[in-house]
């Protein structure tokens, strides 16, 4: 596998001494070199190769291949020396440059990232999984986020992921803790007993543990594969030692040193902590064999060549990194560009070392800087987040030291605090340096919120406890009640007890539920066979609708023989009948008007006065109302007869006293005949009444 696809971190070079590793003593024999050493990581040259370059390039530098170098360099603009005093003189300008001032340090960063990636190169793909925020998310979507990440994505590549959904977990799980710590303490029990846990907290519990376990299975895989690599690499570097000891063609062993770079890059990741010494020993034996090829030149300068265009391509896209507006997008890449440049390519023609690095290392330094500023703007954003949960901090404790004396009041203080501790957990980070202390000064205030909230239920519970003998009583009357069969005594009762429930108020929690499911199926018994009962009924008065608008058709069809004595009572006959037909439902109670007015224009026939025929048809009514199970209908039915008695008398009265502003008229003075004709009718309309209201007293 190539490095253009798995890149590791890239090493630097520490007071200009490079660590070279001897391969026949192991990793841990490390010994020191300091010849000169170029700043490029990786580039190693020593006396005999500078004077060997010195004499090369002391040639004529108009040959085809560097002149087609120069032409490459100078499409990215890169200042090109032919001696070393431009390259000193380069140096120090660079030197002095104030942007260069943290380059190494900028340099160490970059180096240390690559170098951690380097170790398993899938890690890489971290970066391209998106990372929520989990602070906003409750204990459930905390689960369900952690089992798609261990479902769907490489368990190597999720560990940030996952600590920051397990401090987010354990955070709101130690808050309800601690809640439930206080109502324990308040409730009289001991913190010895105190133990918490709950079926989601097992279930994360479960779920982290099997990705501990994946996790730890793939390293101890990972390591063995590491050790394996290791060995190669170094068995590689054995390889190309040699080289500079064989007896052959030059074309024989350039091509073996081509084979030994492939198989190199091919060789897979290695520890973390070898990494910097066995590279810079491979790019040491790496500069000791082109100083070898400087008997033939065509070759090493074909590699020169080759190393600066590819080079200059990296520059190229680090270039275009630095204007790009995703940051940590580009600082990705520029890591696999220093690891391209430190792994994949050799050096380049001695000249070039130092402009094309100062170059690389400028824009490394931006793409930095880039990044740095992005995260300053971040900052902002959750120093503006802290404020924010400032507030909302304060507003709870505000909330907390409130007197409330009643349930209503805490329940709403319950409902606020619990609207200020959602919109605490979605207004976003804060700063890692203070997020501990802002998460802890939450906590105080709320559990300060708890302590009182359970202190004012603490001083309920004796009203709880009378509250529960009385709601026991209900649940004895409810059950003693509920085979009754009469259900119009019972009814109302059961109406009223239940109305009586609900006006009593709250019991101790550990009873709330039993006692109501009591309550609740002694009621729900009794009225399910009302309701049964109520069915029976409505299929009774189905069939006496039927029965009534039958008979209604025949009262119509009725010819009356002429006989006003004899006709009467076949109405009267008529109307015993209708009586015994029963009750219609209540959406059809209209039928009785229906029939009434048929009988109106039979009395009218007969010539009856009109209080008999009202007393006749009120006679129907009066049967109608009596065959009702509720004795209010009668009771409702005298109460408004009453009332209009009453009024009929006040009118009379009022007609009277009228009268006496016409004591000196004529009695055929027509107003004085409408008063009189007038109180006549409300005399008569009296008399109806008082008929009325003895017959239903009858009853």
């Amino acid at each position: 596998m190539s490095t253009h696809d798995n890149l590791p971190k890239a090493d630097g070079n520490e007071d200009n001494k490079t660590e070279i590793l001897d391969v026949k003593s192991g990793v841990e024999n490390l010994k020191s070199v300091t010849p000169e050493i170029s700043k490029e990581p990786g580039e190693i040259s020593s006396e005999p190769t500078k004077k060997i370059e010195e004499e090369n390039f002391s040639e004529n530098p108009d040959t085809p291949v560097n002149s087609q170098i120069i032409d490459i360099v100078e499409k990215v603009n890169i200042p090109v020396s032919t001696n070393n005093n431009d390259l000193v003189s380069i140096k120090e300008e660079s030197d002095t440059d104030s942007s260069f001032k943290n380059i190494d340090q900028i340099q160490d960063q970059m180096d240390e990232a690559v170098a951690e990636d380097s170790e398993d190169e899938s890690t890489m793909e971290r970066h391209n999984i998106e990372k929520k925020d989990y602070h906003a998310m409750n204990k459930e979507e905390l689960i369900k986020e952690l089992k798609e990440l261990i479902k769907n994505e490489k368990i190597q590549a999720i560990k940030e992921h996952v600590e920051e959904i397990k401090n987010e977990f354990n955070e709101k799980f130690d808050e309800e803790v601690e809640q439930k710590k206080d109502e324990f303490l308040n409730d009289g029990g001991d913190i010895i007993d105190f133990y918490y846990s709950t079926p989601i907290k097992k279930e994360f519990n479960s779920v982290y543990f099997d990705y501990k376990e994946k996790r730890n299975a793939y390293y101890q895989n990972l390591k063995k594969d590491l050790q394996e690599n290791l060995k190669k690499r170094l068995e590689l570097i054995e390889e190309l030692k040699g080289l500079l000891n064989v007896d052959e063609n030059i074309n024989t062993t350039y091509n073996h040193f081509k084979d030994i770079q492939e198989r190199w890059r091919n060789a897979g990741a290695i520890p973390r902590d070898k990494y910097n010494t066995v590279w810079n020993t491979y790019h040491h034996h790496t500069e000791n064999f082109y100083d070898f090829l400087h008997l033939n030149r065509e070759f090493r300068d074909l590699d020169f060549k080759h190393n600066l265009e590819q080079k200059l391509k990296i520059i190229e896209r680090a270039t275009e990194l630095a204007q790009e507006t995703d940051v940590n997008r580009s600082f990705r890449e520029l890591q696999l560009l220093h690891k391209m440049w430190k792994e994949d390519l050799g050096p380049v023609e001695k000249e070039y070392r130092e402009p094309i690095w100062e170059k690389f290392s400028a824009l490394t330094r931006q793409i930095h800087e880039n990044r740095q500023n992005y995260f300053k703007d971040l900052d902002k954003v959750y120093e503006n987040n802290l404020k924010v949960k400032q507030e909302i901090i304060a507003k709870i404790t505000e909330v907390a030291a409130s007197n409330t004396k009643n349930h209503s009041g805490w329940q709403q203080k319950i409902k606020e605090i619990e609207t200020l501790r959602n919109t605490f957990f979605n207004a976003g980070k804060v700063p890692s340096n203070i997020n501990e202390q802002t998460w802890s000064e939450f906590k105080t205030a709320v559990r300060e919120f708890n302590r009182n909230k359970n202190s004012f239920y603490k001083g309920l519970k004796k009203d709880q406890f009378d509250n529960l003998n009385k709601k026991m009583e209900l649940i004895q009357i409810a059950e003693d009640n509920k085979n009754s069969d009469d259900f119009a005594t019972v009814t109302p009762l059961m109406k009223k007890i239940q109305s009586d429930w609900k006006k009593i108020g709250h019991v101790p929690r550990k009873d709330s539920d039993k006692i109501w499911k009591r309550f609740k199926d002694a009621c729900n018994f009794y009225f399910d066979r009302v309701h049964a009962e109520k069915n029976e009924i409505n299929k009774e008065e189905e069939a006496s609708l039927e029965k009534k608008q039958a008979h209604i058709e025949e009262l119509k069809k009725l010819k009356l023989s002429g006989d006003p004595k004899i006709d009467l009572a076949t109405i009267k006959e008529n109307i015993v009948v209708w009586k015994t037909l029963g009750r219609v439902p209540y959406k059809n109670k209209n039928i009785e008007d229906t029939y009434n007015s048929i009988l109106d224009e039979l009395f009218q026939e007969l010539n009856l006065s009109r209080k008999e025929t009202e007393i006749i048809k009120y006679e129907n009514k009066l049967n109608t109302l009596s065959n009702q199970t509720d004795d209010r209908a009668l009771q409702n039915e005298q109460n408004f007869i009453r009332k209009k008695i009453d009024e009929v008398k006040g009118e009379i009265r009022q007609l009277e006293n009228n009268l006496q502003f016409f004591k000196h008229a004529k009695d055929d003075n027509p107003l004085v005949r409408d008063v009189q004709k007038n109180i006549q009718k409300y005399r008569e309309n009296l008399e109806v009444w008082k008929a009325k209201l003895k017959k239903i007293k009858q009853l």
